[in-house]
């Protein structure tokens, strides 16, 4: 059973975790409204520049002038899967629930005979993931000196992705993020962008236009633009979720630190009445032996 002295270190022990875990759920929650502001506030240009894509890419159809980025190589053998997690833990499954379901797709692909590539965003996911499928990495890339992530970081990203793509270094990319749901709900999703995966929904958005110059000219310039805008979307998807399960995470943990410092102080309380208990009776029975 331990001591007075153990369990009252151990109830200030808790209690200075606790101070942590809660002042970092006040910036958490500081960040959080920034980071889904951003996040919001992306949605309906990606939405639109997506229905643009969706227009002209329903008007180009399977033309052999089709831009490589719509049409693909003609194959589908290798895939390179881009895994967006945080540089920072201590955000519940945020980060683990990404490279879930990033290790899942690979696994099915390797299963499938396919030839899978990685490149990670973010220091968290390349941890998870390095045991299983370490061997399939070809490139990291580190935000932690980013405080605030903006356009040019994913355009930096997409810059390596194109040239890889155009080196015909695969057939394939799909980016692993989190959406942004709520501070509790974040739903972790996969998104192909090359071959650019156009909404079947947009394709009557085509015969409204009459472009100039010709569609393909205009797909060949904005398609390259379209995979830096996803990931630029998923990049601020990402941030929000991950101040979301970062102060649910550590809401969480400020509770559990109250509970346990009550058991604690009960545990303390108890142990307390009971030396004060031998006292009295070490102190009555001497006094009886006089």
């Amino acid at each position: 059973m331990p001591s007075l002295k153990d369990l009252k270190n151990r109830i200030e022990s808790v209690k200075n975790t606790r101070k942590i875990t809660k002042a970092m759920q006040m910036v958490a929650a500081a960040k959080l409204r920034r980071a889904q502001d951003a996040a919001e506030a992306a949605r309906p240009y990606t939405e639109r520049f997506n229905a643009v894509l969706g227009g002209l890419a329903a008007s180009v159809g399977g033309s052999d002038s089709a831009p490589k980025l719509l049409s693909g190589t003609g194959s589908d053998q290798t895939h390179l899967l881009v895994v967006m997690t945080a540089e920072r833990g201590l955000c519940g499954g945020f980060n683990s629930n990404i490279a879930k379901l990033a290790r899942t797709k690979a696994q099915e692909l390797i299963a499938a005979g396919k030839t899978v590539k990685i490149i990670t965003v973010g220091k968290k996911g390349r941890d998870a993931i390095k045991r299983d499928l370490g061997d399939h990495f070809v490139a990291h890339v580190d935000l932690s000196d980013v405080k605030r992530v903006g356009y040019g970081d994913a355009q930096g990203i997409a810059a390596d992705i194109l040239t890889r793509f155009d080196a015909g270094e695969f057939d394939v990319a799909t980016i692993f993020y989190s959406k942004f749901v709520n501070v509790v709900s974040q739903t972790p999703t996969a998104q192909q962008i090359i071959p650019a995966a156009i909404d079947a929904e947009e394709d009557a958005a085509g015969t409204l236009y009459d472009y100039e110059p010709s569609e393909e000219e205009i797909l060949a310039d904005l398609l390259p633009r379209g995979v830096a805008t996803q990931i630029f979307a998923a990049l601020l998807e990402n941030g929000a979720s991950e101040q979301g399960a970062r102060m649910s995470a550590m809401d969480n943990a400020t509770r559990n630190a109250g509970d346990m410092i009550d058991k604690l102080t009960i545990e303390f309380n108890r142990s307390r009445q009971a030396v004060i208990t031998n006292e009295l009776i070490e102190i009555i029975s001497g006094a009886e032996a006089l």
